[in-house]
């Protein structure tokens, strides 16, 4: 009951964020540029989810994203699912208490979503590659992420262990001798 409950609970969430990323976020911009709060949502449900909710949500979460707004249905997909990939791995090598390692985690995971979707599109479209223009892109965004997850990880982090208690894998207790 517990997981269905935390189920639903992703889906509100990920039609809040959809409102917020679509129409809140479209009047405050930094030199025209909205931060991507699907990065900060697809890293948080791969630092607290069990072991494959984060995967899967990035991967379902990208096809939505996709199909709703963007040119490929795909890209996304593969790009949240590559950055929820990401957050398990540092999850199991860094902690979630620090607010340095979660910055650390949002900027690689943000510069690694930005960099394969422009890579991919580069490829599929035929862009003209402006490097200069990608990396002012990529750092405007990656400081909006990090400012946004400073302001939002307490609130993050008491409901991330919540889900991280419902979804634990190992529920084995030890036995001391």
């Amino acid at each position: 009951m517990k997981k269905k409950l935390a189920i639903f609970l992703i889906c509100i969430a990920f039609i809040i964020i959809y409102i917020l990323q679509a129409n809140f976020f479209t009047w405050f911009t930094i030199a025209g540029i909205k931060p991507n709060l699907f990065v900060i949502f697809i890293v948080f449900l791969g630092l607290f989810g069990g072991k494959y909710i984060g995967i899967i949500s990035g991967v379902i979460v990208g096809l939505l994203l996709d199909i709703f707004i963007g040119k490929n249905v795909g890209i996304s997909a593969i790009m949240l699912g590559a950055v929820a990939i990401m957050a398990r791995f540092l999850n199991k090598n860094f902690s979630k208490d620090s607010k340095l390692t979660i910055i650390l985690v949002i900027i690689l995971t943000t510069i690694t979503y930005e960099l394969g979707s422009y890579i991919i599109n580069a490829f599929i479209f035929s862009y003209e590659i402006s490097i200069w223009n990608f990396i002012r892109i990529v750092s405007i965004e990656t400081l909006y992420n990090v400012i946004l997850t400073i302001i939002i990880y307490p609130f993050m982090q008491r409901v991330g262990f919540s889900l991280e208690d419902m979804y634990k894998e190992n529920k084995i207790l030890t036995r001391y001798f």
